[in-house]
C-alpha cells in the first residue's frame, strides 16, 4: 500500500520535497541580488534561487528551479548562483516585467 501512496502523492516520508531555505549563498551581478535557495528532494539537492532588484523604490523578486539536481546542497548552491548570473545576462530588468 505504501508504494501505490508514494505513487499517487499520497502519505510523507523522504521522497517529499523540503521547502527552499533563505540565507544561502548570495551575490551581486550587475546590479541584481542573486540567493542561493537549495532544497533537498529525492535524496538530492535541487537548484534553486532568488533575482531581486530595487527598481523605482521597490523591491522586485524572481524565484527560478532548475531541473539540475546534485549530492551536495553547496554544488546546488554554486548551480543556482551560476544559473542566476545566466538569467540576469539574458534577461536583465525584463525579468520582472
Amino acid at each position: 500500500m505504501s508504494f501505490l501512496k508514494r505513487l499517487f502523492g499520497g502519505g510523507g516520508g523522504s521522497g517529499e520535497a523540503e521547502q527552499p531555505k533563505p540565507g544561502g549563498a548570495a551575490l551581486e551581478h550587475k546590479g541584481f541580488r542573486i540567493v542561493a535557495t537549495p532544497y533537498k528532494a529525492e535524496g538530492q539537492y535541487q537548484t534553486c534561487g532568488v533575482i531581486s532588484k530595487e527598481i523605482d523604490g521597490v523591491a522586485k523578486e524572481h524565484r527560478f528551479v532548475r531541473a539540475d539536481r546534485f549530492s551536495s546542497a553547496d554544488e546546488a548552491a554554486d548551480m543556482a548562483l551560476k544559473k542566476g548570473q545566466q538569467i540576469v545576462n539574458e534577461q536583465g530588468d525584463r525579468l520582472f516585467g
